[in-house]
């Protein structure tokens, strides 16, 4: 029975695993399909010169310039917010935090995580309202309050791998440069933090692609159909997932609805190139403590 258990365990994991690559094969495949023949200059930048877009001295109308531009843009805020407050936090609970206090914020992120898009999305749009009515109408639903509304969705996950990624460090590389005379904070930011650079890179992944796909949370709290290029932080935007869901919902041809799938191949470009700019960085920052070290 043993035997028989061990034969059918790395059976079945493997029967997962191409069940789960055929799926996402699938979906690629159906996006490519129905999409990719909509991939040109014209679905970016419509009947705008594309120099002239880019330097932002004509505005794009029937292109998906801008919803790519408000894209990028909220995409990185957010993860600029949620990744240093998140790691910070992740680190207190990981090396600091003892007995009651880390159960209580461990217990604390669980329900953060669980917390449904939509509702975080209220919240940011509630904020934005009351701030609005007291500010003498200066704050708006828009691309700050937006990008702070995905910081918080995506904040506990952040938090979480880093936890999980210095808790699993091994004993020894936790106490060899302590040994040799290091003190706690050394240990920590020449040790444990570029040991563990992988477990990181796993939270910021996982808050990019987030970020990049969530629309209940932008829906509520700044983007609209056509903002063009967002101008400032306070101003409305566009963006892909919103686009991808609106056409999808209220498309008025075929032509349409294929422009819907060649947006969502857009995005997901966009989120490769962001993935791929992430191990980029994970890679320069390990050089660099390797060397120092």
């Amino acid at each position: 029975m043993t035997r028989l258990l061990e034969k059918a365990i790395p059976a079945f994991a493997w029967v997962c695993g191409a069940t789960l690559l055929g799926a996402i094969g699938s979906v690629l495949g159906y996006l490519l399909l129905k999409g990719l023949h909509t991939i040109d200059l014209a679905l970016v930048f419509g009947d705008t010169d594309p120099v002239a877009a880019l330097l932002l001295e004509r505005r794009v109308f029937n292109g998906l310039f801008p919803a790519m531009v408000g894209t990028v843009s909220l995409v990185v805020l957010s993860v600029g917010f949620a990744v240093p407050i998140g790691v910070t936090a992740g680190i207190y609970l990981a090396e600091y935090a003892e007995g009651g206090a880390k159960r209580f914020f461990n217990l604390l992120f669980d329900v953060l995580a669980g917390l449904p898009s939509i509702v975080i999305g209220l919240v940011g749009f509630s904020v934005a309202v009351f701030l609005n009515r007291h500010l003498s109408g200066r704050l708006q639903p828009c691309l700050l309050v937006s990008s702070i509304a995905l910081a918080f969705l995506v904040l506990p996950y952040v938090i979480r791998t880093t936890q999980v990624a210095l808790e699993n460090l091994p004993a020894q590389s936790r106490m060899t440069a302590l040994a040799l005379g290091a003190n706690r904070l050394q240990n920590l930011f020449r040790v444990l933090l570029p040991q563990s650079l992988p477990g990181l890179l796993s939270g910021i992944i996982l808050a990019i692609g987030r970020c990049a796909e969530d629309t209940a949370v932008i829906m509520l709290t700044g983007v609209v159909a056509s903002a063009g290029v967002p101008r400032s932080l306070l101003s409305h935007y566009e963006a892909l997932p919103f686009y991808i869901y609106y056409v999808s919902s209220q498309y008025a041809d075929q032509r349409e609805l294929a422009t819907g799938y060649g947006a969502s191949i857009l995005l997901l470009l966009i989120c490769l190139l962001l993935f791929c700019l992430a191990f980029v960085i994970r890679k320069g920052v390990t050089y660099r403590a390797l060397y120092r070290a």
